[in-house]
């Protein structure tokens, strides 16, 4: 079934989908953020290395097109978002738990990403998401 199929068939976004893609996209804009902070830093700083520190924030930011690219796939239902958001969250949990494991202001940081990672999640395993998005369940899923 195309794209354009689901969408057609899904009928309104459940808002499971909506609340899902409101977070994936803010831990891109997040990871922009992040990434234009190490280039701004880069420059006006005085880093180690200025071929390292600026190849560092150009590479987060490059990171920081897969949430936002998936947030969008998931705003308009497209099916091929799912896998990517899903394991977008799966990578974050470990780095939660790095960050929350640590000291100091890590620690609510960490539990806001690993928070922010089940969330998502949650959303996006429940059967009202994935049928909106076109994924089959139940019945459907055995007989494929």
């Amino acid at each position: 079934m195309s794209d354009e199929a689901v969408e057609k068939t899904a009928g309104a976004r459940p808002t499971r989908v909506s609340v899902a893609a409101g977070l994936v996209a803010a831990e891109g804009v997040t990871v922009a953020g992040w990434g234009a902070a190490m280039l701004v830093l880069a420059v006006t700083g005085t880093p180690d290395g200025l071929t390292q520190a600026l190849t560092g924030g150009l590479t987060v930011l490059a990171l920081a097109l897969l949430p936002l690219i998936t947030a969008r796939g998931l705003w308009r239902l497209r099916r091929w978002s799912r896998g990517p958001a899903i394991l977008t969250q799966l990578l974050a949990l470990p780095v939660g738990w790095q960050m929350a494991s640590s000291t100091g202001g890590w620690v609510p940081a960490g539990l806001a990403v690993a928070a922010v990672a089940i969330a998502v999640l949650v959303c996006l395993f429940h059967t009202a998401a994935a049928t909106a998005l076109g994924v089959p369940t139940g019945r459907a899923a055995r007989e494929s």
